[in-house]
């Protein structure tokens, strides 16, 4: 269920925009020219972009302003770009951030 603004009095009417197809964690979804990887999967439903790299909480869109990085996704291989500030190309594909193993934890280093 698509929770998109089809009509919008300055924007404009989205049957006017070409209509794109890419990836997130392996499910296809739709997008608009000029549409953010960020506000595609919001539309979709999609609230949880990443999780966090030690503990593994949910993370999602935060400022969409691109100043916080919370939405940091994978985009073809690049490692965290931010969904809010990249626009959806056809074909992309996005994966989301996943827990790392991290030098920072008790013991997680080596001397």
């Amino acid at each position: 269920m698509s929770q998109r603004i089809v009509d919008h009095p300055v924007l404009g009417s989205l049957a006017a925009r070409n209509q794109l197809r890419f990836t997130f964690n392996g499910t296809p979804y739709s997008a608009y020219e000029g549409e953010t990887i960020a506000a595609a999967l919001l539309a979709s439903g999609v609230r949880t972009l990443r999780v966090h790299e030690e503990k593994g909480t949910p993370r999602g869109i935060y400022c969409n302003i691109g100043h916080c990085y919370e939405c940091r996704v994978n985009v073809d291989g690049v490692p965290t770009v931010r969904a809010c500030m990249t626009l959806v190309q056809d074909g992309m594909q996005v994966t989301a951030g996943t827990v790392l193993p991290t030098p920072l934890k008790k013991g997680g280093h080596s001397q």
